[in-house]
């Protein structure tokens, strides 16, 4: 095998590593927020993404049985469909579940664990016990090949361009809004927040919906990539706790580039041996670096 082809096949295998990463850092963002920002180990997370997910199957069947002229167009709008759907879903669990467990993370674990359960068994019951997936437009299919032997999936494009804009967006929001301003003074100091005027309450049930829409998102960007079942979302739940725990639970920044790395590590030595093994790898790794750095690759420095 010449050197060309060679490289050509490790920049391809990197590109599957963006892949798996635009989805890791989607999830890990929203659970960033969640746990890093509110310290709920929201062990349902996985099933807000694929509330996402199946939001994009149900908008291309649909698309499909009553406007097949808009198989093109209908792809953008399930994507927002499935970030409001997820938003939604996430602000009734904290209305009815988490705000009565806030400062007992034990209990917030199993809540949601119960959560995610339920969840599971809704979509066995009232969409498919079967793995399904949607009609992608048809722009969103092929390959990109910018020279002979180097083909790019166009929906890894597309999944990585989503990502930066989510990210993005996720970062202005944190540190250029009202929002993110009382956030921050809440994580920062709740009673002096309270003092002050915010509402905390108001703010932790935006802040969780947020987080779980963006959940939704990673969902409907998975569906680019992969299929839906049940228990799909529970897949990535410890792939995004990993993310953001080796990130450092409360830096954005640290989800990004723990995303990116864990990504990489797992896509690239999948090339050398079994997939198991190289999981397996990447979590020795992870676990060697946490317990030299157990606050993770950036602390947050938060006031005490």
């Amino acid at each position: 095998m010449e050197l060309s082809d060679m490289l050509n096949i490790a920049l391809m295998q990197g590109f599957a590593g963006i892949s798996l990463f635009s989805v890791l850092l989607l999830m890990g963002l929203g659970l960033a927020i969640i746990f890093g920002q509110m310290g709920v180990i929201n062990m349902a997370h996985g099933e807000f993404m694929a509330i996402g997910a199946y939001t994009v199957f149900l908008g291309s069947t649909l698309t499909e049985k009553f406007a097949p002229s808009l198989m093109q167009a209908y792809f953008p709008f399930a994507i927002a469909a499935a970030f409001v759907l997820a938003f939604a879903a996430g602000w009734l669990a904290e209305w009815a579940l988490i705000r009565h467990l806030y400062k007992r993370p034990l209990d917030t674990l199993l809540a949601t664990w119960g959560l995610s359960l339920a969840l599971q068994q809704c979509f066995r019951t009232f969409i498919s016990p079967k793995e399904v997936s949607p009609t992608l437009p048809e722009w969103l299919m092929g390959s990109w090949a910018p020279k002979e032997g180097l083909d790019i999936p166009i929906n890894g494009m597309f999944v990585l361009a989503l990502t930066a804009l989510v990210t993005g967006g996720v970062m202005l929001a944190l540190y250029k809004s009202r929002w993110g301003l009382r956030v921050r003074a809440t994580v920062s100091n709740r009673p002096m927040a309270n003092a002050i005027g915010i509402n905390t309450k108001r703010t932790d049930r935006l802040t969780f919906a947020i987080g779980c829409g963006i959940a939704g998102v990673a969902g409907a960007a998975f569906t680019t990539i992969g299929s839906t079942g049940p228990t799909s979302g529970s897949l990535y739940i410890v792939d995004a706790f990993l993310v953001v725990t080796f990130g450092g639970a409360a830096s954005l920044l640290g989800t990004v580039a723990s995303a990116f790395g864990i990504a990489q590590a797992q896509s690239i030595s999948e090339f050398f041996m079994t997939g198991s093994m190289a999981k397996v790898l990447t979590l020795s790794l992870i676990v060697l670096i946490l317990m030299m750095r157990p606050q993770g690759l950036f602390a947050a420095k938060v006031r005490k």
